[in-house]
């Protein structure tokens, strides 16, 4: 009987395969993809932020709130792996190891990261600005309090500021950096535990683990703080200087150590070191 998943090996040509395509795909194909999977991203984390929005202020402990938030949001990559999309995090694993194989070239690296990063931007902000926000869906409390929050916890550099009577302190640069690194490392094994799988149940539980695993620990995925912190600023508490400067510039940069070096380049030197060839 044939097997239903790959070899990690297997897996890991496979990826190659998809880097190959992508260094391949028209500019107007990236960049509509790209928006697609920001918008999808978002989604997850709109239905995070509308399940879990009263569960704190109800009482429920912190690490069941934090539970329930990561049990749903992985439905976003579900959606960009098997509906098929550009995330700018899963492209941080595909186009090293394409480059390394041969199979991609430093400037289609360059070209996919900065398109699928810039367009994955823009979906998210649809969604947080149009389906969020214009809709009223987390303008009312509880919803509005809780994203709120979440926004001033990741945009706010390190300052403290005061949610539901306590006082909460904001993560710093280097923090945000260190957990978009642990993000990455999770996501891009989520994205190839969905690619060694051929069928779309063994997808959506190869995804599903290292995504809830990832939300729930606090890890910081930059095209879900796209979403995020938006939906902050236009509620109110936090400025568009402060997301860039104290979150998308340090999550940017981790989300790509995790994703290029721990599962990509790792991958690749252990599976597919020496079987490559030579880029003219």
């Amino acid at each position: 009987m044939a097997s239903s998943f790959k070899s990690p090996a297997d897996t890991a040509k496979a990826c190659v395969g998809i880097a190959a395509l992508k260094e391949k795909a028209p500019l107007s194909n990236l960049l509509v993809l790209s928006f697609l999977a920001g918008a999808y991203i978002a989604f997850g984390g709109l239905l995070a932020e509308v399940a879990t929005g009263g569960m704190a202020a109800a009482g429920y402990p912190v690490g069941l709130v934090k539970f329930v938030f990561g049990g749903v949001f992985p439905v976003g990559l579900m959606l960009v792996v098997i509906a098929g999309s550009e995330l700018f995090t899963g492209n941080c694993m595909y186009m090293p190891m394409g480059v390394l194989q041969g199979e991609a070239s430093i400037m289609g690296l360059i070209r996919n990261w900065v398109g699928s990063w810039i367009f994955n931007l823009i979906g998210s902000i649809f969604v947080a600005y149009v389906l969020a926000y214009l809709t009223g869906i987390l303008t009312a409390d509880p919803w509005a309090g809780t994203a709120v929050t979440i926004a001033k916890t990741k945009a706010l550099g390190g300052a403290k500021f005061v949610a539901a009577g306590k006082t909460v302190t904001s993560l710093d640069w280097m923090t945000v950096f260190w957990r978009a690194i642990g993000c990455n490392w999770l996501v891009c094994l989520a994205v190839y535990l969905a690619i060694a799988s051929d069928d779309v149940v063994g997808k959506v539980f190869g995804i599903w683990f290292p995504i809830m695993a990832f939300v729930t620990i606090g890890f910081e995925h930059v095209v879900a703080n796209m979403f995020f912190i938006p939906v902050g600023i236009f509620i109110g508490g936090v400025t568009w200087s402060q997301m860039f400067i104290n979150n998308m510039i340090p999550a940017t940069l981790g989300n790509i150590v995790g994703g290029a070096i721990f599962v990509g380049c790792i991958y690749w030197f252990t599976y597919l070191r020496g079987t490559g060839k030579a880029k003219a």
